[in-house]
């Protein structure tokens, strides 16, 4: 049976639903360590994150051997992980001083920005449904920034907002990869070079973590690692369509942990905001074509993968 055919069936399909709200939800508890961590500095918190995911993600990038990592691309790797390094480190930053569901939500409408990275990078025409969707999803994004001189007091939410411009610059090279590298090679070029461009700047920032806070780190590491596993088991069976709306299930489990674990509930307004840009981001996402599918937080597109590399 070819891959392509095992994503139609109806069981992969649940399967694969199943796979990719596990996936947001190991990506809510990693934002939520993030949060945590917020005493650690953030160049130190992404040289954890990638490190550990390169680590632990090795032996099933190397399970059919060396030769699957080989790329001729190595300029446009480096966009996608300089790019998906720096939304991380916004993401990082932003999360200290907001809501975890607000943070998370905002990084999440990197959709709603794909079509204008894409027309400005391959002359990408936005059809009017995935504009509309747009219109939609950038309210949602004002509901939630509710702008006033207090915004740029605390820039936490258009540093999360930047960081949502980063993921879609990310998201839109890991599709253009994709045509030509398999998600192994390019999931283990961008946790090296992440790794490598983070070290020196933890480096010089460098202090050395105290107690738990070795816990969050771990944790960042590892739940990332979880994410971007399950998330390529998930798009092996199921269509970007079709696992789209699922997506936004970590705004869900960010929500739940917030409230948990800080005490945060969103007002009426934010909960408007937040279904606008999660309504939005999936209009994007089903309707952009193939430079709008994947998953929001810039670590992977597999529609590609499936179509080229098929059996």
């Amino acid at each position: 049976m070819t891959e392509t055919a095992a994503v139609g069936t109806p069981g992969n399909a649940v399967v694969g639903s199943l796979l990719i709200v596990l996936a947001f939800l190991w990506v809510a508890v990693m934002s939520a360590f993030g949060k945590a961590a917020a005493d650690v500095p953030t160049a130190v918190v992404v040289l954890f994150q990638s490190g550990i995911s390169l680590l632990l993600l090795l032996p099933w990038a190397l399970r059919h051997g060396i030769g699957e990592l080989r790329t001729t691309r190595l300029p446009l790797h480096a966009v996608r992980a300089i790019s998906g390094l720096l939304s991380q480190a916004l993401f990082f930053l932003a999360v200290k001083e907001m809501a975890l569901v607000d943070a998370v939500l905002l990084v999440n409408a990197a959709p709603l920005f794909i079509p204008f990275v894409a027309l400005v990078w391959m002359r990408t025409r936005i059809t009017l449904i995935v504009a509309a969707g747009l219109v939609v999803g950038f309210v949602g994004v004002l509901l939630i920034l509710k702008p006033s001189a207090a915004l740029l007091q605390n820039p936490a939410a258009l540093i999360a907002v930047a960081a949502a411009l980063c993921s879609a610059i990310a998201l839109v090279s890991v599709n253009r990869l994709s045509s030509t590298d398999k998600p192994d090679a390019i999931l283990f070029y961008y946790f090296l070079i992440s790794t490598i461009a983070s070290a020196p700047f933890a480096a010089f920032t460098w202090t050395t973590p105290a107690g738990i806070q070795w816990g969050y780190l771990a944790g960042i590491g590892i739940f990332m690692a979880l994410a971007q596993l399950f998330i390529i088991l998930a798009y092996q069976r199921a269509t970007a369509e079709r696992l789209a709306p699922f997506n936004y299930s970590v705004v869900v489990f960010s929500g739940v942990i917030g409230w948990l674990v800080w005490g945060n509930v969103p007002d009426l307004i934010a909960v408007a905001g937040i279904v606008l840009v999660c309504a939005g981001g999936i209009i994007s996402i089903v309707f952009g074509g193939s430079s709008g599918k994947g998953h929001p937080i810039g670590h992977g597109h597999w529609t590609l993968f499936r179509e080229t590399h098929a059996t």
